[in-house]
């Protein structure tokens, strides 16, 4: 009987988790390169599952800014926070007081090389920011840097650690997109994705609770026949 019970209530324990998952992905509908949360089957866990985010590409926006920059295919630019390298896949970017290419929140831009810098009064009309789709960045003819596009080999090890970053411990991959300028990726959430799984959910948490009702009934009905006799 108590394995029953426990096994109850880790479905509604995966239920809650999954509802906390559709939560966060409707929340960032409107956060650039957000990655969509799929649960996933994760048995290092308690729940058995774990968030794992979507690899799809997100729809683009352009914006015709140069530092701009969106992947396409499965792959994130690497970061620096505080000394540790982490994954980003928005690239909304700006050139701080420094020159140091960094995120909207701060992050230091991580090239081949390390840290990317830029002059900015070497971009000019004439010989404006260009980045290929390598991740090559020139200034007319003069090359800037290049930067570091990592994919993952095993999503289940990517961490958010908030503003759109993660870290990550697996093993890496071989990156095979390309980086667009002067566009910015939209988060790959669909909202009626999103609906339809908190539909699925309803029903599955509705099913859930009747199996509770009808074993609580059980169980009543055992304790009176047992105090009959």
């Amino acid at each position: 009987m108590t394995d029953t019970l426990q096994a109850l209530g880790r479905q509604l324990g995966t239920d809650v988790d999954t509802l906390a998952s559709i939560s966060r992905n409707v929340a960032n509908l409107q956060t650039p390169g957000y990655r969509a949360e799929r649960m996933s089957g994760d048995f290092a866990t308690r729940a058995g599952l774990a968030a794992l985010p979507d690899q799809r590409n997100g729809s683009l926006a352009q914006t015709g800014r140069s530092l701009d920059l969106a992947l396409r295919g499965p792959g994130f630019f690497v970061v620096e926070r505080q000394g540790q390298q982490l994954l980003a896949r928005s690239g909304s970017f700006r050139l701080d007081a420094d020159g140091s290419l960094v995120t909207q929140h701060g992050d230091q831009v991580l090239g081949q090389s390390g840290p990317i810098s830029i002059d900015a009064r070497r971009l000019t009309a004439d010989m404006p920011l260009r980045v290929q789709a390598d991740g090559q960045l020139w200034a007319g003819q003069e090359a800037l840097g290049q930067l570091q596009v990592v994919a993952v080999a095993e999503p289940l090890q990517l961490r958010s650690m908030g503003n759109g970053a993660y870290r990550y411990d697996g093993l890496p991959g071989q990156w095979q997109g390309s980086v667009v300028q002067g566009a910015v990726e939209q988060a790959n959430v669909d909202p009626a994705d999103e609906m339809l799984r908190l539909m699925e959910l309803t029903r599955h948490v509705d099913a859930v609770r009747r199996a509770m009702s009808t074993y609580d009934q059980m169980l009543d009905a055992g304790i009176n026949k047992i105090g009959e006799n």
